[in-house]
């Protein structure tokens, strides 16, 4: 592939900041970046949004397909809407197919709200179960893979309770998952990452002092990656392991353990890559910040950040 990668912006919660965010981010790239994405969202939304940011001349500019039409009623910056949730999973949705009938190169999914999507009666547990359903794969062949502050953390698990995610979690599922981070990471430009994989317990059960998981689950993932020839430490205490930063790529068991690093080193610059499926899907590594939509005050750097890991990946 030669030149800018072929993006499709989809524009999130349309009563977060994703349209904000999203304006901001074009208006700060160059012309010829701006040619080559094409945003995914109801046009009242982008429009209103535009005039509120002085950006309307730019956003004529831009390629705006309508997905996920909204109510002027619901249609309230900061307002938590089941008809915002499923404009946000429409609009993603109609992106992926998209990319899947090779018109974009890539996604990139700006903030969801969770709740709004629940209200709408959509069964939701993140991007990469989104992503895994429009492609026909299984949900449990997409992961989540945060990158920001020099981290990069593939999750084995994501929107669930603790309890629902020991009772699915098998030592296969942390080697696809481990899998996933890998071919991501060689995407990157890491050919060889060196992997860190998290205890499930707190100091990876101590022996079996803290319970039988992590030698039942982990320890027989962590061989069968060595036996494939990769290069794998742990299971160790993610505190343990992220201290020393001596690997490229973790692996994180639940949401929080990937999560908590990420968001306190990069908490408006992280992306967050889907991994693992037919469709190449980042979104940001934060939410969709409710309490100061509309506002005019959101941070697009994450989402810059974002356009730029994906040029620089998938122009080469």
């Amino acid at each position: 592939m030669s030149g800018l990668a072929r993006l499709a912006i989809s524009i999130g919660d349309p009563n977060g900041i994703g349209p904000e965010i999203t304006l901001k981010a074009l208006a700060t790239l160059t012309e010829s970046e701006r040619d080559r994405i094409t945003l995914f969202g109801p046009n009242s939304v982008l429009r209103r949004c535009a005039e509120q940011l002085n950006l309307s001349g730019m956003l004529d500019g831009v390629r705006c397909n309508e997905v996920g039409a909204l109510d002027p009623a619901a249609a309230v910056p900061g307002r938590i809407d089941a008809a915002a949730g499923a404009s946000s999973v429409a609009s993603a949705t109609a992106a992926i197919q998209a990319a899947q009938a090779g018109e974009f190169d890539a996604v990139i999914a700006c903030p969801h709200h969770e709740t709004a999507i629940t209200q709408a009666g959509i069964a939701f547990s993140g991007y990469p179960s989104l992503v895994a359903r429009v492609c026909g794969q299984s949900a449990d062949s997409v992961f989540l893979m945060l990158v920001g502050a020099g981290l990069r953390i593939v999750h084995v698990t994501l929107h669930e309770s603790v309890q629902t995610a020991l009772d699915r979690l098998s030592t296969d599922l942390i080697v696809r998952a481990t899998q996933a981070g890998i071919v991501a990471c060689q995407r990157l430009g890491v050919e060889t990452p060196r992997i860190g994989m998290f205890g499930i317990n707190p100091h990876a059960s101590e022996g079996e002092l803290f319970g039988p998981e992590d030698a039942r689950l982990m320890v027989p993932a962590v061989a069968q990656l060595r036996s494939a020839g990769h290069h794998v430490s742990g299971p160790t205490g993610a505190d343990t392991l992220l201290a020393n930063r001596q690997h490229d790529l973790y692996v994180a068991v639940f949401h929080d353990q990937g999560h908590i690093p990420i968001k306190l080193l990069a908490p408006h610059a992280a992306s967050a890559l889907s991994v693992g499926g037919n469709v190449v899907l980042s979104s940001v590594g934060h939410g969709s910040a409710m309490d100061i939509a509309g506002k005019g005050i959101a941070s697009p750097e994450a989402l810059l950040r974002t356009i730029y890991l994906l040029n620089s990946t998938l122009s080469e």
